[in-house]
C-alpha cells in the first residue's frame, strides 16, 4: 500500500523519518510572542516539535498587525497565548501546548516544573534576559538568547553567533557587560543584527526582519537536536 502523505512529508524527505521521531519527542519553551517569537514558535511547529511551552503576558494590538505572524483584526485584544495556541492545534492537533499567560520576572521555579529540552527566550525586558542567561547556564538548558530587531531594515544581516562577538547592538552591549560582571564564561549563543539601528526615537520594526530572525532561531533549534543526535 503507497504511504499517505501528511503534513511533514516533504520535511522527512530531507531529514529522514527518524529525525521527525527525535524533533517530536523534543519540547522548546518560547518566551515572548511578539514579531520574532510568533515565527519562531510557527517554524518549530511546522518542523514537527512534538511539544511547544509559550509564555507571554501582553494582548494583540492593532500595531502589531504589520509584524507579528498572530496579529489580525480579528485577533486584536485577546491574549497571544490563547490565539498562538489556536494556531498550533490547526497546524499539528497532535502537538502539545502548554500556555502561561504572565510576566517572568524573579520566580524562574516555574521552568523548573515544566522540564524543557530548549528556551528560546524572545523577550524585550531586559532584567529578564539576564536572569535567563544566569538560569540557562546554571542549570545546563540549551537556550538561544535574541537581541534586538527593532529599527532594522535588512534581514540578510541577521545572524546566530556567541554574545561576545555581537557589535551594532546596544542590547547587546548590555549583556555583555552582565556577563562580564558576573564572570560568566560559558558561550551565550544569540540571534542579532550587525546592522546600525535607524536613528529614530520611537522602536520601528518591519514586516521581515523580526520574522526572518524568528525562523533563522527555528532553523537553529530544529538543526540542535538533529545534529545532537548523531553525536
Amino acid at each position: 500500500m503507497e504511504k499517505q502523505p501528511n503534513f511533514l512529508s516533504r520535511l522527512e524527505v530531507l531529514v529522514g523519518m527518524d529525525n521527525l521521531q527525535t524533533l517530536k519527542n523534543k519540547s522548546v519553551f518560547i518566551l515572548g510572542l511578539g514579531g520574532v517569537g510568533g515565527y519562531v514558535c510557527e517554524a518549530l511547529v511546522r518542523s514537527g516539535i512534538g511539544r511547544v511551552v509559550l509564555m507571554d503576558f501582553d494582548s494583540i494590538d492593532i500595531t502589531n498587525i504589520n509584524r507579528q505572524i498572530i496579529a489580525l483584526h480579528s485577533t486584536i485584544g485577546r491574549l497571544k497565548v490563547d490565539v498562538m495556541k489556536e494556531r498550533i492545534l490547526d497546524i499539528n492537533p497532535d502537538c502539545q501546548v502548554d500556555v502561561y499567560d504572565k510576566f517572568l520576572d524573579d520566580d524562574f521555579s516555574i521552568i523548573d516544573d515544566i522540564h524543557v529540552d530548549f528556551i528560546v527566550d524572545c523577550c524585550d525586558t531586559v532584567s529578564t534576559k539576564k536572569k535567563m542567561i544566569s538560569y540557562c547556564i546554571m542549570k545546563k538548558i540549551p537556550f538561544l538568547t535574541c537581541l534586538g530587531t527593532a529599527k532594522k531594515l535588512d534581514p540578510s544581516l541577521l545572524e546566530i553567533t556567541d554574545l561576545s562577538k555581537t557589535y551594532n547592538d546596544p542590547l547587546a552591549r548590555i549583556l555583555r557587560k552582565y556577563v562580564k560582571d558576573n564572570h560568566i564564561t560559558s558561550k551565550i549563543p544569540v540571534l542579532f543584527s550587525s546592522e546600525l539601528p535607524v536613528n529614530v526615537k520611537e522602536l520601528g520594526s518591519t514586516a521581515f526582519v523580526p520574522s526572518s530572525a524568528g525562523v533563522l532561531i527555528a532553523s537553529y533549534v530544529v538543526s540542535y537536536f538533529i545534529d545532537k543526535k548523531k553525536k
